[in-house]
């Protein structure tokens, strides 16, 4: 009998999405007996591609149309000339990508990677597949019927695909397998422990690495590890009391080393969760929370390396959910339904489940849970009947993110502390229900006296430090002004020897939400490095002020003689802010006015401006 053949299934992923994604083809194509592959792009050596036969690509579109980190590499080795036309000859391939149509670049990582494959000679199975986080059912809306004709186009190639047909009912419990992770209980007793009053750095460092380490079922690797941790010494409100829109100024200091950055770096931090909420999770699950596990991949492949580390040191059940599972702040993904459905003890909760869980339920599905924000807390209170084993929990419930912030200070300027300007999110549901957000809220619930510790991370963002002498063309409403505050404070430490600044700030209000007003106001006065004695200017578009709406992308039109006259000299633009419209209505003003002032037609001016970008003096960095 002819040997069945296998799918490689290759993703990249930066929120979560494209891995759910890609776990959701693998089991629908072991349902039908396909055996299958699957690696993250970052694991995966390229130069053995041409040797696959059968290739799915699932990739995820970040920011403004950039690549994912774990597909750079990949990338990077595509491009090379040595590559020619005839390179993929023999791979069979199709591209599912993950974007939202709200961006520009709309799935840019998805369309380039197939326009790549196929001039390297690659041969499509099947037309890209586009998932779109506007869609109604989200990216599932796209991947469920490009999926289904996936399958007929591998079958129609080969019927022995899949032995066990292209048309599957699943209804018993044998199909379900078993979790990716195996959870060994110990003994609290037997497990050495000295509780303390006093916070003890090294050890909770430990555990960090320790959970992290566990949840990825992978080596532990720096990323794990804190770079160091944060104590608040100041927590300023920068928005009038009485608006409804809470934005505050941060100030911290470390509790354990030094720290290190440069201005437009980015600061991530592990937030904490709710107490009550960790109690009711665990009152909910049945799990005792001082008792000590371990957790380990099933599957002996998916080991550490070395043999060390989390596989072998036991750490406190509640401790490993505290750090590791988001279990009140993200939405469970729609297999986490699926398994739920399996271990429901009442049948209306088992029928609904299953229903959620289908393509034909796949629109409710997304009204009751993405569109509500339901939390895994929530959905397991929904269904009490419902006694999920702790190892699918644990393989399941989305795991608990750093949150990223852009720094708004200078090293410099502020020696061994970093500051943040933070909204402070929430927000109501369709149904009317209060959300806020998990990181915000807890940085605004806490005060200086308190001795919380905060693991942090620093790393590179979308904005190079730019050189002192080089001209800047700074556009950021809102808390977009972030990382221009530090950038203004670091110009201002040698301002004879710098170059013009051209500041457009946006807000709402002059009187409730103008942030740091004091500050760029100050800087634009008295030959300050934003003041237009050194060629440069600050300039604010109060969108509510006035009976039409101004943002600063009609200042930007005002100033249009300005913004060209720095251009001319070599500056760079940076923009940060809301991705929603403002970076794409800032580039349209860019393109008008560099058309309008060199008396060019549009086409040139939007090719000189991807130039600008190409050249590395285009920068955005923009957040939902």
């Amino acid at each position: 009998m002819e040997k069945s053949r296998s799918l490689l299934i290759l993703y990249a992923t930066e929120t979560g999405n494209a891995l759910d994604a890609a776990e959701r083809l693998g089991r629908e194509a072991e349902k039908r007996g396909c055996p299958i592959r699957m690696l993250s792009l970052d694991e995966f050596d390229p130069s053995s591609l041409p040797c696959e036969e059968y290739v799915i690509f699932v990739v995820s579109t970040t920011g403004q149309g950039d690549t994912p980190n774990s597909m750079k590499a990949f990338w990077t080795f595509l491009l090379r000339r040595s590559l020619n036309q005839q390179w993929l000859e023999k791979t069979n391939y199709t591209v599912f990508g993950l974007g939202d149509s709200g961006y520009q670049k709309y799935n840019f990582v998805a369309k380039k990677l197939d326009k790549r494959l196929a001039d390297l000679g690659g041969t499509t199975i099947l037309e890209r597949g586009l998932g779109d986080d506007q869609h109604p059912s989200g990216y599932e809306g796209s991947l469920d019927p490009w999926m289904s004709s996936l399958w007929t186009m591998l079958y129609n190639k080969n019927p022995k695909f899949f032995p066990k047909g292209l048309n599957i009912s699943v209804s018993d419990m044998k199909m379900l397998g078993q979790p990716k992770v195996e959870i060994t209980y110990l003994d609290s007793n037997a497990v050495h422990s000295q509780p303390s009053a006093q916070i003890d750095l090294k050890l909770l460092e430990k555990d960090i690495v320790r959970c992290r380490s566990m949840l990825s079922a992978k080596k532990s690797n720096d990323k794990s590890k804190p770079d160091c941790f944060l104590k608040l010494v100041k927590n300023h409100p920068i928005t009038r009391t009485s608006y409804d829109k809470d934005v505050r100024h941060l100030e911290f200091e470390p509790l354990s080393s030094t720290i290190e950055y440069e201005v437009g770096d980015v600061l991530e931090i592990l937030p904490s969760q709710s107490p009550e909420a960790i109690d009711a999770f665990m009152t909910r699950c049945n799990l005792n929370p001082e008792s000590y596990i371990i957790v380990k991949p099933r599957n002996k492949e998916d080991s550490f390396e070395d043999g060390v580390g989390a596989s072998k040191d036991p750490i406190k059940l509640k401790t490993f959910v505290e750090l590791t599972m988001d279990i009140a702040s993200t939405s469970p993904r729609r297999y986490f339904f699926e398994v739920m459905s399996f271990f429901a003890s009442a049948e209306h909760e088992k029928e609904r489940l299953e229903y959620f869980a289908s393509p034909e339920g796949r629109d409710d599905f997304y009204q009751y849970n993405q569109k509500e924000r339901r939390t895994v807390l929530e959905v397991l209170e929904d269904f009490p009947s419902v006694d999920m084993p702790f190892e699918w929990l644990v393989q399941l419930t989305p795991p608990l993110k750093t949150r990223a912030f852009s720094i708004s200070s200078s090293p410099h300027v502020h020696p061994n502390q970093v500051h943040l300007t933070v909204s402070i999110v929430s927000w109501t549901t369709p149904f009317k229900r209060k959300r806020i957000g998990l990181c915000s809220n807890w940085l605004a619930s806490l005060h200086s006296h308190q001795r919380v510790c905060m693991p942090a991370w620093f790393h590179k963002g979308s904005l190079p430090a730019p050189h002192p002498s080089l001209p800047l063309i700074l556009i950021g409403p809102g808390t977009g002004c972030a990382p221009f505050r530090g950038f203004v404070e670091e110009r201002a430490l040698n301002a004879s020897n710098s170059g013009p600044i051209l500041f457009f700030f946006g807000c709402r209000n002059e009187d409730n939400d103008f942030l740091y007003k004091d500050f760029w106001v100050s800087h634009s006065q008295n030959g300050g490095v934003l003041s237009e004695e050194k060629g440069g200017g600050f300039y604010v578009a109060f969108s509510r002020d006035q009976p039409q709406k101004v943002y600063v992308q009609h200042k930007m039109r005002e100033q249009s003689g300005k913004v060209w006259e720095l251009l001319s000299k070599g500056a760079a633009v940076y923009v940060a802010g809301s991705s929603s419209n403002m970076p794409a209505d800032v580039l349209a003003a860019f393109e008008e006015i560099v058309e309008r002032e060199s008396g060019v037609e549009r086409e040139a001016a939007v090719r000189w401006l991807r130039m600008l970008e190409r050249g590395g003096k285009y920068h955005v960095e923009a957040w939902a």
